[in-house]
């Protein structure tokens, strides 16, 4: 698969379970524990394989993406942090919703970031040959990703 979609279809993934979320009641705390818990872990393999595999070969391939990698992994800091305040809050917390909510916008903005304004320009840059090679090593990462959102390296910047 190539690298782009693979990034774009975790997006799709992590977006339907911000769905649910939201629509879940304000009272299924249990409900909204097992998503948080699925998003913490579909996030932490995510950035984790974007910034060992794919941040440093759309660097290399389009050395203009420089700045749009750079504040890409600003925004990873700030989302592993919120994961793993999350990973230990009680769903019943009043935070908890609220912590979720800010979040989400976080990573909507994100995603929207990358779709929109580089990964054209990596595809381009990278071609679909190259873009094969690293969706195949992604997925192959995704096996020994932490599940600890603060082993991510730019959680520790």
């Amino acid at each position: 698969m190539d690298g782009i979609v693979l990034l774009k279809e975790d997006h799709k993934t992590v977006e339907k379970l911000f769905k649910r979320f939201e629509k879940a009641d304000e009272s299924a705390h249990t409900e909204k524990r097992e998503i948080a818990d699925q998003v913490i872990a579909e996030l932490t393999t995510h950035t984790w394989i974007e910034e060992k595999i794919f941040y440093p070969a759309a660097r290399e391939a389009a050395p203009d993406a420089k700045d749009h990698v750079l504040e890409s992994v600003e925004e990873h800091h700030v989302v592993l942090w919120m994961l793993s305040e999350l990973k230990g809050l009680d769903p019943a917390d009043e935070r908890f919703d609220a912590k979720m909510s800010v979040l989400m916008e976080n990573v909507r903005h994100h995603v929207e970031e990358e779709e929109k304004e580089w990964f054209p320009d990596v595809r381009k840059a990278m071609g679909r040959n190259r873009l094969k090679e690293l969706g195949e090593e992604m997925e192959a990462a995704k096996k020994t990703a932490p599940d600890e959102p603060l082993a991510v390296p730019s959680a520790d910047r």
